[in-house]
């Protein structure tokens, strides 16, 4: 995996996800905006896991 993209996936989502949740609630609800935060979060937190570097 990219050193980079390692580097970048925890910033990238503690800036994005609040940033778009207040837009998304602005623009489509409450409901959609909370449906769209659990999305988003899982997918951040997946991505998280997946790009994470353990000892061997």
């Amino acid at each position: 995996m990219l050193k980079w993209f390692v580097a970048a996936t925890p910033i990238t989502g503690a800036i994005v996800i609040p940033l778009i949740i207040p837009v998304a609630i602005y623009k489509f609800g409450i409901n959609i905006g909370i449906i769209f935060a659990l999305i988003i979060s899982c997918i951040w937190f997946l991505l998280m896991l997946k790009t994470s570097e353990m000892p061997h």
